[in-house]
């Protein structure tokens, strides 16, 4: 006659399958466990968990909540489930669980991280950053705070302060691509306004402008137009190359990322696997959307340079020519 594995033999072989990234086999020693003590919270706490590896949102739902209603003290419940309504787009239930849970323990870096995933979702950019602040002074380590609040400070056009979180990511992991592809389009851009700046700086100086109309009928005069010219010729070569990157990206990267993301739905890869086709995936579209943004702020700053030159302001020597005297 067999023995039945105790309560605490069967959570113990549950957590060992997680860490070696079976989440089936960990399902079904929770279940087993949960059949002898159905009011266990840290049981529905591990089922939660391993719902969540599973893609079992609905199931990840209700086993946090069970976990909470056994046992309110829990703090990594109320976040864990804040986390998975954000998964779900359920913002405005992802902000009542992750308050409670802020309330219960201020000093959880996870439960602000979240709460800035939720104002996101509720288009609340400002609190957003508050949030993702407040992680961030709680563990500064937290590299996809960082870079999530990079992208939200691009977003606003913030671009100094996002360079500093898009380099403080890259400096926590050295590998994370979509971060340092962050670090180099905002550096391309600042330099780029910069230089505009000085450079309509100085035809505001040298340039008497007398008056502004269409002028297609006499060349460009490269005493005064030479600044923009140069800024033009600039920001084309820049566009060419992003627009190389972009298409690079898209053949190289995103497709790869698909076809294997597709392959592992298709084949019923393990969830470990599926995890890192995932993860994959959304580096290449996140570097993608990066480099888009890139190139699309180019391609306006090349049709701001373009109705520069053609709205010109008149110099003295273009404006006598068009007057007809010498």
């Amino acid at each position: 006659m067999s023995v039945e594995p105790s309560v605490g033999v069967l959570c113990q072989k549950a957590r060992q399958a997680l860490a070696e990234g079976n989440p089936q086999l960990a399902r079904q020693c929770f279940f087993q466990a949960l059949a002898q003590a159905p009011e266990m919270a840290d049981i529905h706490y591990g089922l939660g968990t391993t719902c969540f590896l599973l893609g079992d949102l609905n199931g990840a739902v209700y086993h946090f909540s069970e976990t909470i209603r056994l046992d309110s003290s829990k703090v990594g419940a109320y976040i864990n489930l804040g986390a998975v309504y954000n998964q779900m787009g359920k913002a405005d239930d992802a902000l009542q669980v992750l308050r409670q849970a802020v309330k219960l323990d201020s000093k959880r870096a996870e439960a602000y991280y979240n709460l800035g995933l939720a104002y996101r979702h509720k288009g609340q950019p400002e609190l957003a950053i508050q949030a993702y602040r407040e992680a961030i002074h709680r563990n500064p380590r937290m590299v996809d705070t960082h870079y999530n609040l990079a992208n939200l400070l691009q977003d606003l056009g913030r671009l100094p302060q996002a360079l500093v979180h898009y380099r403080e990511a890259v400096k926590l992991d050295s590998n994370f691509e979509a971060a340092r592809v962050g670090v180099e389009q905002i550096e391309l851009l600042v330099q780029s306004e910069q230089q505009a700046n000085a450079e309509k700086s100085s035809v505001i100086k040298r340039a008497p402008v007398t008056e502004s109309k269409l002028d297609m009928t006499h060349p460009l005069d490269p005493r005064f137009d030479g600044p923009a010219l140069q800024a033009l010729h600039r920001t084309t070569i820049v566009s060419e190359n992003t627009c190389r990157d972009l298409a690079r990206i898209l053949e190289d990267e995103l497709e790869s990322a698909i076809k294997e993301l597709s392959s592992a739905l298709l084949y019923n890869a393990t969830a470990t696997e599926l995890a890192d086709k995932l993860e994959k995936f959304e580096r290449a579209m996140n570097r993608t959307r990066a480099v888009q943004k890139a190139w699309q702020q180019n391609m306006q700053k090349l049709r701001e340079l373009n109705e520069k030159l053609l709205l010109k302001p008149l110099s003295a020597a273009n404006l006598a020519a068009a007057k007809g005297t010498p």
